[in-house]
């Protein structure tokens, strides 16, 4: 069973992307619903945010991992190896040119799903903060992703390194 999922993956990278990535990042929401729940008994409400588990599946499953899947096969592509002048351009280009159109379609993306009145609030107010904090967190965890790990498991450890992030953001939306 575990062989026929391993050569499915191998046929289908973008599926194993979306489905790793995505299980990650809607399990990053249910951490946080737990912890408001059971540990800091801000939500007394027993019952889990389904409607917000949508909204992050959509992110988690869909769009983030087929965004980054086509977008590091771009960047694979383009700049080959691990040198410290690779991996800087590498750096930039993620950090600078494809984060901060994901970080706003996000907090747009989730205040449309929300049927916020202003879309553009949320965004207008704590954007500029998850961006910097987003370079603190980003800057080294890619680093290492781009570093130490192959292209085939870039989406995974982006996955894994979300989750972190993702309690973050889940935490901070809610703020």
């Amino acid at each position: 069973m575990l062989l026929k999922l391993r050569r499915f993956f191998k046929k289908h990278p973008l599926m194993k992307d979306m489905i790793s990535f995505g299980g990650m990042y809607v399990g990053a929401e249910w951490t946080q619903q737990t912890m408001l729940k059971r540990m800091s008994n801000v939500d007394q409400d027993p019952k889990y945010d389904k409607q917000a588990f949508a909204h992050y599946s959509f992110y988690g499953f869909l769009w983030y991992p087929v965004v980054y899947h086509y977008w590091y096969r771009w960047l694979d592509a383009r700049f080959v190896g691990t040198s410290a002048a690779v991996i800087g351009k590498k750096l930039l280009l993620d950090q600078f040119v494809m984060e901060p159109p994901l970080l706003a379609s996000f907090y747009v993306g989730m205040s449309v799903m929300e049927g916020q009145e202003d879309i553009f609030k949320e965004c207008k107010q704590k954007y500029i903060t998850t961006f910097l904090s987003g370079c603190v967190f980003w800057l080294p965890a890619m680093s290492i992703n781009f570093w130490l790990l192959p292209n085939s498991m870039r989406v995974i450890f982006l996955g894994v390194c979300s989750f972190v992030w993702c309690n973050f953001i889940c935490w901070y939306k809610k703020q």
